[in-house]
């Protein structure tokens, strides 16, 4: 009788391959982003990074829901990460304006991007010990796409406000130095990963969830720009929290 080639469980079912297909496309819309950045076409370049946001937010959880984690798609979302938080949103912030401060515009660049790979790097291994991870209810240091978010709010304050003062590249590039170190600082930052509201609760949640997605949909960038000063606000209370606890010890 002839022998059977095909060994069924090496077979890989399609679905468990939409993890990293989403991870793909997500990188697709970072290195697009980049384009559309040095095209002049900002608005498109800020919303494939919020895209990019959104997919990296869907692909863990899918995975795990699935049960479709592998150490391809770990790499893969880590590589994505770096690209679409640590390297397309400084340079659509370098053709934007930073172009203008040459050298030392091109070093914050350098400095930001430099910092997200530390960030991406620190996060991996604490994960991968158990250590530090992102399982709790804080963040070490801002995460890499809360701090892509924070680096263009300048570009979104423009984007929401026609009539804004133009910002000196000076002051940008400083403010992109500061994002970065924020990424590889040691500061508690707040995780909403976690979050869990009381069931009697969850239609509110339901009726905010839907106003927040209009709002998105309607005034996307004013919107978006009180969201990234609310996550503000919320790593200033993470600060004063940290420093309330180490003067209890």
């Amino acid at each position: 009788m002839p022998e059977r080639s095909t060994d069924k469980k090496k077979d890989v079912p399609v679905l468990q391959l939409l993890p990293n297909l989403l991870t793909i496309i997500a990188i697709c819309a970072g290195l697009t982003a980049i384009r559309f950045g040095y095209e002049g076409n900002y608005e498109m370049a800020v919303r494939l990074i919020l895209a990019a946001c959104v997919l990296d937010g869907l692909d863990g959880r899918l995975a795990r829901l699935m049960r479709a984690e592998t150490p391809i798609g770990a790499e893969l979302d880590s590589l994505a990460d770096f690209l679409n938080f640590g390297v397309a949103p400084v340079l659509i912030l370098h053709s934007w304006t930073l172009h203008d401060f040459r050298g030392a515009g091109w070093l914050a660049v350098l400095s930001y991007s430099i910092c997200c790979v530390l960030r991406l790097a620190r996060f991996n291994v604490s994960s991968r010990l158990d250590a530090e991870g992102g399982a709790g209810d804080f963040f070490v240091g801002v995460p890499a796409p809360a701090g892509a978010l924070l680096v263009l709010l300048p570009m979104v304050l423009s984007f929401a406000i026609s009539d804004l003062p133009l910002i000196s590249p000076a002051i940008i590039a400083v403010y992109v130095g500061l994002v970065g170190l924020l990424m590889i600082s040691r500061i508690p930052t707040y995780s909403f990963k976690n979050v869990a509201v009381e069931r009697r609760k969850t239609t509110y949640v339901l009726l905010g969830t839907v106003l927040l997605t209009s709002a998105l949909l309607t005034y996307l960038w004013a919107t978006l720009a009180i969201l990234t000063f609310f996550y503000i606000g919320c790593i200033i209370w993470g600060l004063k929290s940290e420093r309330r606890k180490r003067r209890a010890e």
